[in-house]
């Protein structure tokens, strides 16, 4: 099992060096140097692989930041809704309306804390994927068009569904880094590798790079021998972009159940520990 997990790591490796490469020749994301986006970080949180952790750290990252003093614009790709249900919103237009066009971007937009706000999602998203799909190759810039002129926020955090989207694409597009939530286990590395085949198919299309910031495991336990192994892997080939892991823990699970963050549920908890350090790991700009 050890020698397949390494196969997959060392591909996922090379495909990661290569996207790292091509950022640093000065490939930039599209309209950059348009006056049309934001001066924080956008950062998606993806791995095409469900139940790795991606919704619970968008939530918790997110929500460390705005304790921070940083604003915090969070966006659901998710059909699912995760967001929302995650922090108690309620909402009367989705990221969908924004897809196309039946609200404005200030209409979309949702308080969820302080220095904390939304952009939510239901499944009225699965309808804007078909309309994308009918409106041809310009709605792949359409999320990009439509959060022209979005200021003031520090940091704009991306929740992506597991599956592969148009909806998916558009956000790509849109971000300009990635943090890769891993769980540890053999599936979680799968899901690693198909998201970075995916970032370098766009930017073998488009003019648009995105760096891998970083990778977070997730629901380490170390009494696991798989969890074991998998951490070892992932320091072996990615070295310093590993963040530290996030434990296994159903304070968060719980957290989420009952509409709150790790911070509000359970603040000493292993978990409000594990996100707190990997808040500061993304605010140290590494």
């Amino acid at each position: 099992m050890k020698t397949r997990l390494q196969g997959i790591l060392e591909r996922v490796r090379r495909r990661g060096k290569w996207l790292r490469r091509r950022a640093a020749e000065g490939k930039a994301p599209a309209g950059m140097g348009q006056g049309r986006r934001p001066a924080g970080r956008i950062i998606g949180v993806l791995n095409y692989k469900g139940g790795t952790g991606k919704t619970t750290t968008v939530v918790n990252l997110a929500a460390g930041l705005a304790r921070r003093g940083a604003r915090v614009l969070c966006i659901d790709l998710d059909a699912q809704g995760g967001l929302a249900t995650s922090l108690n919103v309620s909402f009367n237009h989705t990221v969908a309306d924004l897809l196309l066009g039946r609200a404005d971007l200030p209409e979309c937009i949702v308080p969820a804390r302080e220095n904390l706000d939304l952009i939510p999602s239901d499944r009225s998203l699965l309808e804007a994927e078909g309309e994308l799909w009918r409106a041809g190759e310009s709605a792949r810039d359409r999320l990009e068009e439509r959060m022209a002129g979005l200021e003031g926020y520090d940091f704009i955090l991306i929740d992506y569904s597991p599956s592969i989207s148009l909806v998916g694409e558009c956000g790509l597009r849109y971000n300009r880094e990635v943090i890769v939530p891993v769980a540890m286990e053999y599936l979680g590395l799968v899901g690693t590798r198909q998201v970075i085949e995916t970032l370098q198919e766009i930017d073998a299309r488009t003019d648009h790079a995105v760096r891998l910031s970083l990778i977070v495991p997730t629901f380490y336990d170390a009494r696991q021998r798989m969890a074991r192994e998998v951490l070892e892997l992932l320091r072996r080939y990615f070295g310093e972009r590993v963040a530290e892991p996030i434990r296994a823990s159903v304070k968060l699970a719980e957290a989420a159940s009952h509409g709150m963050t790790i911070f509000e549920y359970a603040p000493e908890s292993p978990g409000a520990v594990d996100y707190t350090r990997l808040v500061e790991r993304v605010t140290s700009g590494d």
